[in-house]
Formats: C-alpha cells, sequence, structure tokens
C-alpha cells in the first residue's frame, strides 16, 4: 500500500499534504511529520498537467510563512509596482 498523507488542504491549483514518516536512529524507529506544497498547473503547449512540489520539515514552517508575509507586504505596499497593475 502506498504512503498516504495524514491530511491535505486545498485551494484552486495549490495542495499542502501532512505526512508521516519513520527512519531508524540508533537501531529505533523514530516517527516525524513532513508537508509537502504542491502546486499543479496545465502546459497549454503540450496539453498536460504539471506538478510541482516542495517538501519541507515541521520547523521550516514559521519560516515559511514569515517570507511569504514580507513578500506579501511589499507587493501591497509597494506603490510603483501597484500603479502599473
Amino acid at each position: 500500500m502506498a504512503n498516504r498523507p495524514i491530511k491535505k488542504f486545498k485551494s484552486g491549483s495549490l495542495e499542502a499534504a501532512i505526512w508521516f514518516n519513520e527512519r531508524e536512529n540508533n537501531g529505533e524507529i523514530v516517527g516525524f511529520k513532513t508537508v509537502s506544497l504542491k502546486k499543479s498547473w496545465k502546459d497549454k503547449e503540450k496539453d498536460v498537467w504539471r506538478n510541482e512540489t516542495l517538501n519541507i520539515r515541521k520547523q521550516d514552517i514559521a519560516k515559511l510563512l514569515v517570507i511569504l508575509n514580507k513578500v506579501q507586504e511589499e507587493l501591497l505596499l509597494n506603490k510603483e509596482d501597484n500603479e502599473n497593475e
């Protein structure tokens, strides 16, 4: 049976999934969770669906949120860009 995510969240072409993983550490099996972020889009030239996936660890989520908030802040508050849109 294939490894399946614990939970999935989807909005449009974006999806996040939580996975449970195991690995051996000093002779013991240790469980831990990871997250995959996926974006899907259609390649119109080749008429096929494409996926891009980023796998991150639990401790990366807070850092990623800070970065995304900074990007959003820059895009929303930068007057020059807003005038061109």
